[in-house]
């Protein structure tokens, strides 16, 4: 699955347009990461924890909204955009869209 940011695949023709299509994932913090991240804010520096989560979170996401895709048959994502929102004190969703499309070689 081709996945991109812009509105259109280099090399390639959008032959069809299948519509919107997005993944999700909320996720919670975990105390053994909270007490880390307290930690890190202490000495300072990348809190290497909730970059992890983020990073799982997105692929996730990324994972979800491809599958979306192919079931509509598409062969790639155009347009592919990520919002967060804030849930709950510790709690974050993480949301991914774009447009799934039929691409073949220009």
């Amino acid at each position: 699955m081709i996945v991109v940011t812009t509105e259109s695949v280099p090399g390639k023709k959008i032959v069809k347009t299948l519509g919107l299509v997005r993944g999700n994932t909320t996720r919670a913090r975990h105390i053994g990461r909270d007490i880390m991240a307290g930690l890190k804010n202490i000495v300072g520096g990348e809190i290497t924890e909730y970059t992890k989560l983020m990073a799982e979170s997105r692929e996730q996401a990324l994972d979800r909204m491809s599958a979306e895709a192919k079931r509509l048959g598409a062969n790639a994502v155009v347009g592919a955009r990520f919002t967060t929102s804030f849930i709950s004190a510790g709690a974050a969703e993480l949301l991914v869209f774009g447009t799934a499309v039929v691409v073949e070689d220009a």
